[in-house]
């Protein structure tokens, strides 16, 4: 594993050690604490003609404007991601400025939508999370990860830097770096004869969930719910995989633990709540909480109750909770369950789900 280059916590989804084997990828998103470096060599056996896979590839969920074929002479930013990730999400305010700013200056802003959960693969779905994101770049999607593999791409978010001429001139994986990308960008813009002088670049401020992390403060790493991957679960007796089983809380909670009351089936890649007001906690530090929930098979709204450390949170509340701490799973997506305001320090968080039915799959912080 990458070690960090400098004291500053990132998060990296799905750092270098994808396994490929029979067709099977195992990704994770958001390991923690590693600083890529920007603009880093070309992936070893990465395709020396990107612009020909990508004219192979598809099914686009957004076109490329006057056609896959249109990206030869452009200057291209292709960005493998996965609608749930935080780490994908936080990335985002940066690719749509750029598109904004350099699209009539010659640049491509491509999405290469690489699912790691099972509901990501749905074009239906994944079409309305780039809407309700505001993503209206072109985006392919890669459910079999063959154009991750012809790209030996190694996690999300990442970034490849096509030239005019259709080389790769960089790569950079996980989040920041975003000046020096912008540099590059308006490099290779210049180099394919564009004239920049009266393209502005204000800085760039993510809102909502898509605000860049209170890095000094994450002290909390993913937390996977499903047994394929789970850690830290202190519930007594354990877990049982694909059945329903009554559960009792722990009797106390670590940094970085989790437990379950009441009624619950755990699956390989989430839980379910098999009881009305089934409880999941987690011990936390981190300014932000995020959890992937995935709606009922009926696709009636379920309602949902959090606490921090069995208050409602009140200002603390994430974007998709309010002050009393009452949300609502709708669609198969990342949800903002806390926004701390003031002091960060170690806390628990807490979830209930008026009906069973919905899933669980992943916590995430910022």
């Amino acid at each position: 594993m990458a070690q960090p280059r400098s004291s500053r916590p990132r998060s990296l989804g799905f750092i270098a050690s994808a396994l490929i084997a029979g067709g099977l990828i195992t990704a994770a998103c958001c390991v923690e604490a590693l600083t890529p470096a920007y603009a880093s060599p070309v992936p070893i056996g990465a395709t020396a003609r990107p612009i020909d896979v990508l004219s192979d590839a598809g099914p686009w969920l957004t076109d490329v404007p006057g056609g896959v074929h249109a990206l030869r002479g452009k200057v291209v930013v292709v960005n493998f991601w996965t609608y749930s990730c935080i780490n994908s999400l936080r990335a985002l305010p940066y690719l749509k400025a750029w598109n904004q700013r350099y699209k009539d200056k010659g640049l491509v802003v491509v999405g290469v939508h690489a699912p790691e959960f099972q509901f990501e693969h749905d074009a239906a779905k994944a079409r309305l999370a780039f809407r309700q994101l505001g993503v209206t770049y072109p985006n392919l999607q890669d459910n079999s990860y063959a154009t991750w593999q012809q790209f030996a791409n190694e996690g999300w978010p990442s970034l490849y830097f096509i030239d005019a001429k259709g080389h790769m001139q960089g790569y950079h994986i996980g989040e920041g770096n975003y000046a020096q990308s912008e540099a590059l960008i308006r490099k290779l813009l210049t180099e394919a004869g564009q004239d920049l002088s009266s393209v502005p670049t204000p800085p760039i401020t993510g809102k909502g969930i898509e605000a860049e992390a209170d890095w000094a403060q994450l002290g909390s790493p993913e937390a996977y719910l499903g047994y394929d991957k789970a850690e830290g679960f202190r519930s007594p007796g354990g877990p049982s995989r694909n059945r329903a089983k009554l559960y009792e809380p722990a009797a106390d909670l670590e940094r970085g633990t989790w437990d379950l009351t009441g009624s619950w089936t755990i699956g390989s890649e989430y839980i379910t709540p098999a009881s009305p007001a089934a409880l999941l906690r987690y011990r936390f530090h981190a300014r932000d909480a995020h959890l992937v929930l995935g709606g009922a098979a009926d696709g009636q709204p379920v309602r949902f109750r959090v606490t921090i450390d069995g208050k409602a949170p009140g200002a603390d509340h994430g974007t998709d909770v309010d002050a009393n701490g009452w949300g609502e799973v709708r669609e198969d997506r990342l949800y903002q369950l806390v926004r701390q305001s003031g002091t960060i320090a170690d806390h628990t968080v807490s979830i209930s789900f008026e009906k069973p039915g919905i899933r669980a799959y992943v916590f995430t912080f910022g």
